[in-house]
């Protein structure tokens, strides 16, 4: 009996744990999302005007930001978390990278992968990979999450690209879908995507562009790529916190279920151990009598 009532205090003790974790990350969730939900039609909404700015001369051949002939310095940006008890939020994308380094490598041999890891959880791991190069970490950006310091980050990597010190940068991420689900998803950052004319035919004959197209181009693009990064933080900052809340969720639905069970079988226990002493007790009653 003792033993079975320090495992009900045990389990007592893990679900209020749990079950104050799920209300903090549902607090968290709740501003990232609203954040993400509010990005969304803002992002959607820019990517086709520069798509039908675009339209009018989509040959970024040229531009610094344009795809290179050979593609063999390749960087991956991995966002996972800092914290554990998020299910497989860290893991899912850990094993997506990896997959991602066998495709390019069968893809390329000669190709030179870099890893920038975003979260303890990937940066720990990729340390201990002998075989991978990793360019650098930024665990702190969790911590200090902010459209500021994600910017900077996006003008570093436009600027190693400017620069070819890499030929592609891709990142890694948990796409936000809701509380439960997130979805794995692997974007390329740079070079610049743009789609044909034919996709971004805009009914305008004409766009008249001040001060010159040139000039439109080489601001809205930066832009542009410091809004999709930013994006793809979010996505993942609220996917973390809604695959946290799912997990503290479930553990604290299984402690309850623990809790039951132990309780059961600790009231079994104890009426068995009150029905023995009553049966010596009336043994024992009867022994004198007689």
């Amino acid at each position: 009996l003792k033993e079975v009532r320090n495992r009900i205090s045990s389990v007592g003790s893990i679900m209020q744990i749990t079950s104050a974790m799920k209300m903090v990350s549902a607090s968290k969730l709740r501003r990232a999302q609203n954040t993400i939900i509010s990005l969304r039609p803002y992002s959607a909404l820019f990517t086709e005007v520069i798509g039908k700015i675009m339209a009018s001369d989509n040959d970024l051949s040229n531009s610094e930001y344009g795809k290179r002939e050979k593609e063999e310095k390749i960087l991956l940006l991995v966002l996972t978390s800092n914290k554990g008890l998020c299910g497989g939020f860290s893991s899912n994308i850990i094993k997506a990278t990896k997959r991602r380094i066998d495709e390019i490598r069968l893809k390329e041999r000669n190709a030179k992968i870099e890893i920038y890891s975003f979260g303890k959880k990937s940066s720990e791991f990729f340390n201990k990979q002998k075989e991978i190069s990793l360019y650098g970490t930024n665990d702190e950006i969790w911590d200090n999450f902010s459209f500021e310091n994600v910017s900077a980050i996006g003008n570093k990597l436009m600027q190693e690209y400017k620069n070819k010190r890499f030929d592609r940068v891709e990142i890694i991420y948990n796409q936000f879908k809701n509380s439960a689900t997130q979805i794995l998803t692997n974007e390329i950052f740079l070079p610049v995507q743009v789609k044909s004319k034919e996709n971004n035919k805009s009914n305008d004959d004409k766009i008249i562009f001040e001060p010159s197209f040139d000039e439109v181009k080489n601001n809205i693009i930066p832009q542009s790529l410091r809004n999709q990064i930013y994006k793809c933080f979010l996505d993942s900052f609220a996917s973390e916190h809604g695959a946290r809340m799912t997990a503290m969720h479930l553990a604290t639905d299984n402690a309850q279920n623990l809790l039951k069970d132990l309780k059961l079988s600790y009231n079994k226990a104890r009426q068995a151990a009150i029905t023995n002493e009553i049966i010596e007790i009336s043994s024992g009653a009867e022994a004198l009598n007689e």
